[in-house]
């Protein structure tokens, strides 16, 4: 028999809140976290636009040794890890060990460090280049330091398939539970991207938002005008646990986790498959593997990046899938809000879809003035709307070809 997957804590640091409450306070009110970088001088760049986290303080879970030591995608982690573990009752000690796992996925790791150290090689010498350079840098690190923190020595990796890497993440623990691996574990995607190199590379492909005079205008997926994504950063974590694991810890249950669909295009490094083929069959096999009928499904966070393929071929594939359902279906894309965060866009959009079980609203696609003809479903334009949700499904789909979808439902016992 096959265990149940239930959801126990949330962990969410973003561009539009840096707890869990402030997160979806900010998405029901429609408030974006995008606006011009302020980071570092961007006039020389063609996108000077993305949701940077504001107000981000880690010393109050990090120590000062912790935080030189940590790349920021690490810091997003450890901290949004901190918030789950606590979100789900739990204390230091109270896991066992062995059955405790980290699964946390980064679609770049750590490219501050990275960046920073290159220049110190090239300014002052191999020999000033940080003893702390790779293990800051690699991107299983978010997981291998939140294993430490946390004590927990079950299975412990990082996924990286681009903006699929939370989702993978979080369906990999999925399996590691079902098949009775493991008891508990902590799951998603941190991301830190927004830098120099990792801005020049992507406005080099072209498929950023140049909408750099109206920047909480430029994210806006499915709308005719649209122009390319915006990047965000932080992080995305859920505790998950086998039901029987939660029940015997009388542990509230958030949300069941009960189906997980995972597919590659085989098609072009960055384009997705046309018609959105891969999409489709990864949305069907999470459906099949949650054992529930299309129409079952009352809310889709699509993947929604605000680029002229992606929003195409991602409403033709729920039409795929859904057909005459599809257009009963709510669907939004929270990037709109949040800006795009890689490797994390998994985990805190999946922390979307447990709100809206909770608590029967759906967040908005802001920004959507102007509907593309060729994207004509019900993306829950402008404003909030509230509506029993059931069972909800997240699309994340990654350069490269990865295609993953979750679904979630609400707990029954």
């Amino acid at each position: 028999m096959k265990q149940r997957v239930v959801v126990t804590g949330l962990g969410v640091l973003a561009p539009v809140g840096l707890t869990p409450g402030e997160f979806w306070r900010s998405l029901v009110e429609g408030r974006t976290g995008i606006d011009r970088i302020t980071r570092f001088d961007v006039s020389d760049f063609d996108c000077q636009v993305a949701g940077e986290l504001k107000g981000f303080d880690p010393t109050g879970i990090l120590d000062a040794k912790e935080v030189r030591r940590a790349d920021p995608f690490v810091q997003y982690a450890l901290v949004a890890s901190q918030q789950a573990f606590d979100d789900a009752g739990l204390v230091d000690g109270s896991l066992d060990p062995e059955r405790f796992a980290t699964i946390i996925g980064s679609g770049i790791g750590g490219i501050t460090t990275l960046e920073n150290q290159h220049t110190v090689l090239m300014e002052r010498g191999p020999g000033r280049v940080s003893p702390f350079f790779v293990p800051m840098m690699i991107a299983d690190m978010a997981s291998g330091q939140v294993s430490m923190r946390f004590q927990a020595k079950g299975s412990n990796f990082a996924t990286v398939s681009a903006c699929s890497s939370g989702a993978h993440a979080i369906g990999e623990a999925w399996e590691l539970l079902r098949s009775g691996l493991a008891d508990a574990v902590l799951a998603g995607g941190a991301e830190a991207p927004i830098t120099p190199l990792s801005l020049a590379g992507f406005c080099s492909m072209k498929a950023l938002s140049t909408r750099n005079d109206e920047p909480t205008r430029a994210s806006r997926p499915f709308d005719r005008d649209r122009d390319g994504f915006v990047m965000g950063e932080g992080a995305g974590i859920v505790l998950l646990e086998t039901l029987e694991h939660a029940a015997a810890r009388g542990v509230r249950i958030l949300a069941e986790l009960t189906g997980y669909g995972s597919t590659a295009d085989a098609y072009h490094l960055t384009a997705p498959a046309p018609n959105g083929e891969g999409a489709a069959r990864a949305m069907r096999g999470a459906l099949q593997s949650a054992g529930i009928a299309p129409d079952q499904v009352d809310y889709i966070n699509a993947h929604g990046t605000s680029t002229p393929l992606n929003d195409r071929f991602e409403t033709m594939a729920i039409k795929t899938v859904f057909g005459g359902h599809a257009e009963r279906l709510l669907v939004s894309s929270t990037k709109s809000m949040t800006g795009h965060l890689l490797g994390a866009a998994g985990g805190i959009e999946m922390v979307v879809c447990i709100q809206t079980i909770l608590q029967g609203i759906v967040p908005p696609t802001i920004n959507l003035e102007n509907p593309d003809p060729d994207c004509d479903l019900d993306y829950v334009p402008i404003e909030p709307r509230k509506h029993v949700v059931n069972t909800a499904l997240s699309n994340s789909l990654g350069f490269g070809g990865h295609n993953v979808s979750l679904v979630v439902q609400r707990f029954e016992a």
